[in-house]
């Protein structure tokens, strides 16, 4: 398909992280840009301010006429169901229908693109790569999976010379991208509804490497378990950083390269894992021909990303973090880095489950992982776009847990709980609804806090 022909896009799931950043870009590259979801949040009031018409009401007589099928891409996601009215009405009527991967793989093949693979930290690796290269003055765009503390958006810059993009390896949709550079940051078991084991997992990683023509341009953590020529990160390889200290609440680091040592780099953002992050960003942004002094200084300058460690509440008496950690892999590099920074202090950590199917996959890896807080509270699983299995709950998930300071919490009664408990930090985790409740949350603690 030729974007270069489509004048009008219809994005039906257009709320989710990556339809919403799509929508952006093509609504930037002159498309009338519209679309449906089920309600509203931050991300659709975000997408109205800028022009771009959401309605909330499954009904065909939201779509206009003017979007006829000879001028119209549909964009869809997996999670809306295909009983859906308005896309019965579309595969009915004929209209070219493309997933968001599908579309996103035509958008990369018509720039240079940068590709971040890998079942952990894909979102923070774009975001610090994206921030480097818009920094440096790159014709960039990157599509990112969270809200870029920077730029307030899931959409960095708006050129179209460069793209940087998530590979998600759902659905095996980073098959359909195009990357001329690319890394994976680590592969682990996840998705198992989709691939049914590990093996295949890793297959369909090995699958996504092979896109990348050029092995000098496909950069892997050290100790991912992929074959053949590539540029090693981490550890003790190629591109690998030392000296790692703590200087006023920021890393303080030196990076061996290829070319040389970079001394005394600094970033912000806690935890060992995103030091890692912003390692694996350096490294493609030097593939790239970007100068060591834009690096240094973008690496310093980049706040994060809202849902990755962010901190709501950081005072001497309370700390308040909320993070997108949904895999029992991203919960223990929580964990580490709230040791890390607040020793001695008691965690309180409040987990809401993300689908039944990883619930039921990872039950025992949850329950040692979040065993290790001080305080658990439980909320019940996020469904998403799944149904109820029998006998996988969060009350069955509680009881393989061997803290004994656990338990299970509705969300009506998740604040009254959490100010009981009298914290000192608190993180909440999961990647569904609950980051709907975290302003709350924080109204809460900081009133609580000021009377205490």
């Amino acid at each position: 398909m030729d974007l270069g022909q489509i004048q009008n896009v219809y994005f039906i799931g257009i709320g989710g992280i990556g339809m919403s950043a799509l929508a952006r870009y093509l609504k930037y590259t002159g498309r009338n840009v519209m679309g449906y979801d089920k309600s509203p949040t931050q991300l659709t009031q975000k997408l109205e301010e800028e022009g771009i018409s959401v309605h909330y009401e499954d009904k065909i007589n939201n779509i206009p006429e003017y979007f006829t099928k000879e001028n119209t891409l549909v964009v869809v996601t997996p999670a809306v169901q295909k009983s859906h009215t308005e896309w019965k009405y579309f595969v009915q009527n004929s209209y070219p229908i493309k997933k968001r991967a599908e579309v996103l793989g035509i958008v990369t093949k018509e720039t240079y693109c940068f590709a971040v693979a890998g079942t952990h930290g894909k979102t923070t690796t774009s975001s610090i790569l994206g921030h480097i290269l818009f920094e440096s003055g790159v014709e960039v765009t990157a599509f990112v999976g969270g809200i870029v503390e920077n730029y307030g958006s899931n959409l960095i810059g708006n050129g179209t010379k460069v793209t940087v993009v998530e590979a998600d390896e759902f659905d095996r949709s980073f098959l359909q991208l195009y990357p001329d550079v690319a890394c994976i940051t680590s592969i682990d078991a996840d998705h198992l509804d989709i691939y049914g084991d590990k093996d295949s997992i890793e297959a369909s990683f090995r699958e996504f490497a092979s896109k990348v023509e050029d092995r000098n341009r496909l950069f892997v953590a050290e100790g991912v378990p992929l074959d053949g020529h590539t540029i090693s990160v981490g550890g003790s390889a190629e591109f690998s950083a030392s000296n790692i200290r703590i200087e006023n609440g920021q890393y303080l680091f030196d990076v061996k390269t290829p070319e040389g040592a970079i001394p005394d780099l600094r970033f912000k953002l806690p935890g060992r894992h995103n030091l890692s992050n912003a390692l694996m960003a350096l490294a493609m942004a030097t593939s790239f021909g970007i100068p060591t002094s834009h690096i240094r200084k973008a690496l310093v300058s980049f706040n994060g990303i809202k849902r990755r460690f962010s901190y709501q509440i950081k005072s001497d008496s309370l700390v308040y973090i909320d993070d997108y950690a949904h895999h029992p892999t991203e919960i223990d590099a929580v964990h580490h880095a709230v040791r890390e920074l607040y020793p001695g202090k008691e965690v309180l950590a409040v987990f809401q489950p993300h689908l039944f199917s990883r619930t039921k996959d990872f039950a025992d890896n949850f329950a040692k992982s979040l065993s290790n807080f001080d305080r658990v509270f439980l909320l019940d699983i996020y469904p998403a776009r799944e149904h109820p299995m029998e006998g996988v709950t969060s009350g069955w998930l509680l009881s393989k847990m061997e803290n004994p300071k656990k338990r299970l919490v509705t969300k009506a009664e998740l604040i009254n709980a959490i100010i009981k408990s009298r914290p000192q930090v608190v993180v909440t985790l999961g990647a569904g609804d609950i980051g709907e409740m975290v302003s709350g949350i924080k109204v809460a603690l900081l009133e609580w806090s000021a009377n205490s």
